[in-house]
């Protein structure tokens, strides 16, 4: 995030390239910087004659390159916009014929998600001489409740931790998805109010009693009764809660427990290192261990594959997927 405000600001104080290389796994930043550069390089009134957004499936790196010589009309510069330029990548190393000769007057960004570029070939070195390559990294699902804090304070609101987490287990790590959600709060709740699970309820529509969140703190607890709420919830509501996200988000639980049980330091930040997760669910684990031995963990791991396997129709004799879940769940609890 620190690499992406330098870049605004460089942009800002009129520090412009005259190349952008815009790739990897996280298109959310791709998509931010792009944006940034779009509507505010130009001057509304230079736009029309001197903006171009190209598309990677509609154009060749040649027709690129052809757009990127041509000179301004009626303004210092032009811009040039490549978006899905990953649709390129059998043909973009061709473009170092035009970096290595460019259009200073020119700025040229390339939007290439998903993907990276060969950092020992020619294209990726003569851009970082002349211009900027950006690379946008994936969070890791861990690192994404904090960037929804900073998100947030950036906009001069606060969430606790239980709506964020709430947040991450529903979206996972999609940031454009979660931007989208918190633009939605951010819109219809004071500026400087706090964000809570009944803000996530009332206006996302994720319930703050029935989600997996509280599924995986029912079964670490041994709370029949909650567990039983839950998933007779699920089990009317399959779109919003689908089988295969529960055993998965369950496996991932007690494969941890079991990596916690192998813990000979069990405070609570060397657990949240070790095991990867907020220190907010570490009392969850500890919890969980407890009713949970290191053979019954072993057991439930069993017990979710086979539901796993179930799920996907094989010796189901095709039963419902809430009756599974009832049946893992059972299981699981005695």
């Amino acid at each position: 995030m620190s690499d992406v405000t330098k870049i605004v600001s460089d942009i800002k104080d009129g520090n412009i390239k005259p190349i952008y290389f815009l790739m990897g796994e996280e298109p959310y930043y791709i998509d931010r910087i792009s944006e940034y550069i779009e509507n505010n390089v130009l001057a509304e009134e230079e736009k029309g004659f001197n903006q171009i957004v190209l598309y990677g499936r509609d154009v060749t790196v040649e027709e690129i390159i052809d757009n990127a010589k041509r000179f301004p009309m009626m303004a210092e510069k032009q811009v040039i916009i490549v978006k899905e330029a990953q649709d390129l990548s059998r043909t973009i190393e061709k473009l170092v014929t035009y970096v290595n000769n460019l259009q200073p007057s020119t700025v040229l960004v390339l939007c290439y998600k998903y993907k990276k570029i060969d950092k020992r070939k020619a294209l990726y070195k003569a851009i970082q001489k002349v211009g900027l390559v950006y690379e946008s990294k994936k969070l890791y699902e861990n690192q994404v409740a904090d960037w929804i804090r900073r998100v947030l304070a950036g906009k001069k609101f606060k969430i606790d931790t239980k709506a964020t987490l709430m947040l991450v287990e529903f979206l996972g790590t999609d940031l454009s998805k979660i931007s989208n959600e918190l633009d939605k709060l951010t819109l219809v709740l004071p500026k400087g109010s706090t964000i809570t699970p009944v803000s996530i309820e009332e206006n996302i529509g994720i319930s703050k009693d029935f989600n997996n969140f509280e599924l995986r703190k029912a079964v670490g607890e041994r709370n029949v009764y909650k567990v039983n709420m839950i998933i007779n919830h699920f089990a009317q509501n399959q779109k919003a809660n689908p089988l295969v996200m529960t055993i998965s988000l369950l496996n991932s639980f007690f494969t941890q427990l079991l990596i916690f049980h192998s813990l000979n330091d069990k405070s609570k930040n060397s657990v949240a290192k070790a095991l990867g997760i907020n220190p907010f669910f570490v009392t969850d684990y500890s919890v969980a261990a407890k009713n949970y031995p290191m053979r019954k963990v072993s057991q439930v791991i069993g017990l979710l594959r086979d539901a796993d396997v179930k799920s996907k129709g094989v010796g189901a004799n095709a039963l419902p997927a809430g009756d599974i879940l009832k049946e893992l769940l059972f299981k699981i609890i005695h």
